[in-house]
Parts: C-alpha cells; sequence; structure tokens
C-alpha cells in the first residue's frame, strides 16, 4: 500500500469545494469522523468499496462499516486513539476488516490521521481493500504452482511454487500460451477443462503431466477454478497444481510389492505342492524301479522283453531326477556340496540341452583343459547353468549361437573389482555367452534382483539370475555380467578350486552285498505297493519281514515279535515315524531304525527327530541300496549316518 497518513494534526478548513475533488480523486476511500465516532465526510471511492451512497454514510458512526464480532469492542478502540491521536500508517501489522452493505465482509488496510478543525479533532480514515495482497501473499507462498490465464491459454499470473516446480521464471512466461507446458495428446483436453471451468464450474483434482524447462515431466494433481470480472463474467481460469511425482512413485512402487509378495506366495504355494507331489511320486518311481528288475530276472531269456524292461527302468530313473528338481525347487532337497569337475557337469548339462533349446540355437562347448575341482552341489550347480542357457536361448528368439566355457582364473591383490570381495587365489570359471539382443544399462544394473524381469507378464518369473547369484555365492564364489545391446551378454561365474580331487563318474561294478541271516525286519509303511516292494526285496534275500500300514498296528505286533531291525517311512497318517520309534524303543531299547523317505534329511530334520545320528534311505531306491543300507546298519559300530 502506497498511502500515507492523511497528515499530522493540521488546522484546517474541511468542507470545501476543492477538498471534496481532490477526495474523490483519492484511489483509497477516505472516512472522516468525528471525536464520537460520526461520519462527517465520505469520498467517491468509500462508496463504491461499501456499497453505500454518501447520504446513507455520513451522520451515522463508523461502527456500521465494522464487522459485527468486533463492533462492540470498536468505540473503545477509536476512543483510545482520540485519546492519544498519532498517525497510523497502512501495514501496520493490525489485522482489520470492513463490512460493505451487503454484510460480506473484506481484509482492510487502515491508515489513520488526526485534524484539528474548528470545531474539534477529526480522525481521518484511509481505507483500501486488502484481499488481492492477501491472496497475492497467499499465492507467493504456497507451496503449489499456482497460474493464471484467459480463456484462450494466454497466462497472466505465475507465482514462486510453478517456478521451483516447471522451471521458468515469471517474466519468461506471462503473456505466453500454456501450450508449451503441456503434453501434445493432453491439449485438446485441457482445452475441454477450461471449457467446463468457462461455465462457471470448478474442476477438482485430476492428474496429468507438465513439461519442465529442462524437458523432464512431472506428474501433478490440477484444480481448475473460474476467474470471474466484477460484473461476474468467466474471462480466466486459475490452476493450482501439486507434484504427485513421488506419491505416483511410490504407489507403482508398492504395487510391484504387492505383486512380488503375491507372486512369492504362488512360488511358494507352488513349492509346497511341488514337494508333495515328488515325495508321493517318488513312491511310485520306487515301485516302477523294482518291479522293473523283478521282471528282468524272470524274462533273462527273452531279449526284446528285458529291453523293454530297461526302457521302464530308463524312464523311470529320468522321472527320479524330475523329482529331485521338484524337492530342489519346493526347498525340499538338502544341499548336498561334493567334490566335482566342472567340465562332467557341463557335458552331463550339455546332453540335456542339445535336445531342449531348439534347432534355431547353436550351442557350442569349449572346455578347458586340466581344471581344478570345485567344491559344490551337483544339482544346484547344474541348475545355475540350466539357468544361464535358458535366458541365453530367450535373448536370441531368431536363433544365434550359445557358447559355454570352462577355465580357471587366478585373482591377486589387484583384481579387485573382478574379485568382489573374494579371497586371493584360484578359481574355476564357467563362462555362459549368447549373441543375443544384450541388456541396457538400466536392466543390467537391476538383472539380479529377486522378481525383476523383462519378459512379458506371465512369462518369466524374474528368478532365474537371482537364483544363480544365490547358488554361486553360497558355493563361495561371484557372478559377473557383461552384457550391451546388439553385443549380447556374458555371464561369468566363479567357483573356488577345491584341493581335493573330484569324485570320478565312472560306474563301477555294483559291491555284493552279503545277504540276510534270517534277521528279522519289521516294516512300517503306509503306501501299500511300497511296503510291498520293500518286504519283497528283503525276504528274497534271506530276511525274516513282519510289516505294518501304521505306527499302531506295528507296536502291536512288537509286542507279540522279536524283530531285530524297524524299516520305516518318516511320515504317515496318525502316527510319526520319529514318534513310532520313540514308543518302541520304549520297549525294546536295542531295536536298530532305518529310515525311509521321499524327502532329504535336510528338510526332515531334527523337528521329526532326523539329525545326523540316523540312517536314512531316500526314495526311490533299487534293491541294491536298500540291501547296501541294511547291512551298513546291522554291521556298523553305531548307525549309519548315510
Amino acid at each position: 500500500m502506497s498511502s500515507a497518513a492523511v497528515g499530522d494534526r493540521v488546522s484546517q478548513p474541511l468542507d470545501t469545494t476543492l477538498d471534496k475533488a481532490i477526495l474523490d480523486t483519492a484511489p483509497d476511500a477516505i472516512i472522516v469522523v468525528d471525536a464520537e465516532g460520526v461520519i462527517v465526510l465520505v469520498n467517491a471511492q468509500t462508496e463504491r468499496l461499501f456499497g453505500y451512497g454518501r447520504d446513507e454514510l455520513v451522520g451515522q458512526t463508523i461502527e456500521m462499516l465494522v464487522p459485527e464480532t468486533v463492533r462492540g469492542v470498536h468505540p473503545a478502540l477509536r476512543s483510545r486513539y482520540i485519546a492519544e491521536p498519532h498517525p497510523r500508517p497502512m501495514g501496520a501489522g493490525v489485522e482489520l476488516a470492513g463490512r460493505r452493505q451487503d454484510g460480506s465482509e473484506f481484509p482492510a488496510e487502515i491508515s489513520l490521521s488526526a485534524i484539528e478543525v474548528e470545531d474539534g479533532l477529526l480522525v481521518s480514515a484511509a481505507i483500501r481493500d486488502g484481499t488481492d495482497r492477501r491472496e497475492a501473499a497467499i499465492i507467493s507462498c504456497s507451496n503449489d504452482a499456482i497460474v493464471s490465464k484467459t480463456l484462450d491459454g494466454t497466462i497472466t499470473s505465475w507465482n514462486p511454487a510453478a517456478t521451483r516446480m516447471y522451471g521458468y521464471e515469471a517474466l519468461d512466461v506471462l503473456g505466453r500460451n500454456i501450450d508449451f507446458l503441456l503434453l501434445p495428446e493432453q491439449r485438446e483436453w485441457e482445452r475441454a477443462v477450461v471449457a467446463r471451468a468457462a461455465d462457471g464450474e470448478t474442476i477438482p483434482e485430476w492428474e496429468a503431466v507438465r513439461l519442465r524447462a529442462d524437458g523432464s515431466a512431472v506428474d501433478v494433481a490440477l484444480t481448475i477454478s473460474p476467474i470471474r470480472n466484477s460484473a461476474g463474467l468467466v474471462v480466466g481460469v486459475s490452476t493450482i497444481a501439486r507434484d504427485v511425482t513421488e506419491q505416483k512413485r511410490a504407489a507403482v512402487e508398492r504395487r510391484a510389492l504387492e505383486e512380488r509378495l503375491h507372486q512369492s506366495q504362488r512360488l511358494e504355494s507352488l513349492g509346497l505342492l511341488a514337494g508333495g507331489v515328488a515325495h508321493d511320486f517318488n513312491n511310485l518311481l520306487a515301485v516302477i524301479l523294482n518291479y522293473a528288475s523283478f521282471v528282468a530276472e524272470e524274462i533273462p531269456e527273452n531279449e526284446a522283453a528285458r529291453a523293454d524292461v530297461e526302457q521302464i527302468r530308463i524312464a523311470a530313473e529320468r522321472a527320479a531326477g524330475l523329482t529331485r528338481q521338484l524337492l530342489i525347487f519346493g526347498r525340499r532337497e538338502m544341499i548336498q556340496p561334493e567334490t566335482l569337475d566342472l567340465n562332467a557337469v557341463v557335458r552331463e548339462v550339455e546332453t540335456l540341452l542339445s535336445r531342449t533349446i531348439g534347432e534355431h540355437v547353436e550351442l557350442v562347448v569349449d572346455a578347458g583343459r586340466d581344471l581344478p575341482p570345485v567344491r559344490a552341489d551337483r544339482g544346484q550347480l547344474e541348475q545355475v547353468l540350466v539357468n544361464l542357457a535358458v535366458n541365453a536361448r530367450d535373448a536370441m528368439p531368431d536363433g544365434g549361437v550359445l557358447t559355454i566355457e570352462t577355465g580357471t582364473l587366478v585373482f591377486d591383490d589387484e583384481d579387485m573389482w573382478a574379485r568382489r570381495g573374494l579371497p586371493t587365489g584360484r578359481y574355476v570359471t564357467a563362462t555362459v555367452s549368447d549373441t543375443g539382443f544384450g541388456m541396457s544399462p538400466e536392466v543390467l544394473e537391476r538383472a539380479f534382483e529377486p522378481f525383476f524381469t523383462t519378459k512379458p507378464s506371465g512369462e518369466g518369473t524374474g528368478l532365474g539370475l537371482a537364483t544363480v547369484y544365490g547358488i554361486v555365492t553360497e558355493a563361495g564364489g561371484t557372478v559377473i555380467l557383461y552384457s550391451e545391446g546388439d553385443l549380447g551378454t556374458t555371464v561369468r561365474v566363479s567357483l573356488p578350486a577345491a584341493d581335493e580331487p573330484a569324485l570320478t563318474a565312472t560306474p563301477s561294478a555294483a559291491p555284493t552285498v552279503r545277504p540276510g541271516a534270517g534277521e528279522t525286519i519289521l516294516v512300517v509303511e503306509d503306501e501299500q505297493a511300497m511296503r510291498e516292494v520293500a518286504v519283497r526285496i528283503l525276504r528274497r534275500n534271506g530276511y525274516r519281514v513282519l510289516d505294518a500300514a501304521d505306527g499302531d498296528t506295528a507296536l502291536a505286533i512288537l509286542d507279540d515279535h522279536a524283530c531285530d531291525m524297524l524299516l520305516t517311512d518318516v511320515i504317515m497318517p496318525q502316527m510319526s515315524g520319529h514318534e513310532f520309534v520313540e514308543r518302541a524303543h520304549a520297549r525294546h531299547p536295542d531295536l536298530l531304525v532305518l529310515y525311509m523317505s521321499g524327502y532329504s534329511r535336510g528338510v526332515l530334520g531334527s523337528q521329526r527327530g532326523l539329525d545326523g545320528s540316523v540312517a536314512l534311505i531316500q526314495k526311490p531306491f533299487s534293491e541294491q541300496a536298500l540291501l547296501e543300507k541294511v547291512r551298513a546298519v546291522f554291521t556298523a559300530d553305531g548307525p549309519d549316518s548315510g
């Protein structure tokens, strides 16, 4: 506000034609009151500001222009000023308000001056509507970008928050059309919204995208309101924009996390199902394998029939390998590290891949010479190679070359980046390369994240590389990924070289197992076919065998018959194998025990009484394997833990 005090206390005639003319040209409302607060003079701007005619104001007390909420205390405030009159300029920090004839109120900025005239003391008040200034202050301090524009899109106001949000200074945008902030595809929609505002409608929050000065996009929530002139006509629109970029990003991340959780739950359910199916299937495979062996013995002269039986046996053993993979997937397979020849593992995987990756992909294996052995779980190492090969195949939909190379590396102190925190020393490497479309830097950065995948929805779990990373690091190694667009992808797995020699994969003749000498074995198995196979194997090899389908029946048999060993399933209805053994040992402490199960010891664990001190044979087992395990339990100083 530029108006100052009308003046200090002066002594002059007031009611002159010149004075009135000067007052009527003043931009502020001027009201003069006497010591009692009675209005004696107003100017033309007073009539316009308050809505009263001059004749309606003169002779009335000033309180008629004061809001009702403070009308009762205003006379005391006025008397206090009269007692000690002094100029009070506008903007003195006092929050005041005025009341119009229609009852509406407005923030008022008032300056006061005392005027000494012949008839006594008068007080002159210069009054200005502070609405625009207050609104301007609010707009200036707002954290939201507030932009006004005409109905044709010309920008008429631009607050500091708009500068912070969009990167343009007000002087650079005032008078320009708003289109430079809009995506081309959103301009028609913007015009439609402005048309609604032109009809007097306020459009609450709706989301759009605005373009910053640097070309980047910002997500905003907009509220658009009409701007009216003094006659009530809509002459423009005001847009309030709030940056919701972080909110949208957080919402996207939240949805992604929820989807990952759901996916994880689905995988967990599938893992439980797979593990259960594999356990039951192992029982069936044990029956198939052993009955195939029985049939082969019955037809020694029939070569064609023996060949058919052999095919049954081969198929069953392949199925047993698949169930092991299901158990691994369902986390029901114990990690069993062993000393391995990496080249031998690669050769086994090569046979599988040559049949599965497709004719459009050329498979090349380049095995290094004189590799030291590695210490790892064979099944998991195979899984690493298969996962990498499948990823490589998927990166070459139109064909290409998939290469698997093995070799050795020696890391020293200068290889910090390549070692990735591993100790210095000798490492064995498996490198899987493809000639596919490669990865962008953004994808490369997230490649090992669980559930991250670039494949279409439903075509990938995002677990392939994450699983590779987990298996390799668990084995004490590291994984390094190299990839560029149009140059394909190379994944190098490094595993510590082992000191002991690798186990040979050369098949050896099965040792001759001494048959039983009439020892009594009680077989406890709820699956009838599996129970009959075990009974048949043991009886035909010199053992006396009793059998039961559950723990209660087996305990009753033990009360009537002396037994030397219990061969019991681990997981059975009503009474588990561990509980049955505990109750049996309470009556017969010297009973030897051999457990059998489709699950591994790592899953069964101590919660089912199967720690490292008990003997366990995994299904499906062959006749030879069962006899070896039984004889080992009978002859060992303590129970065989294998």
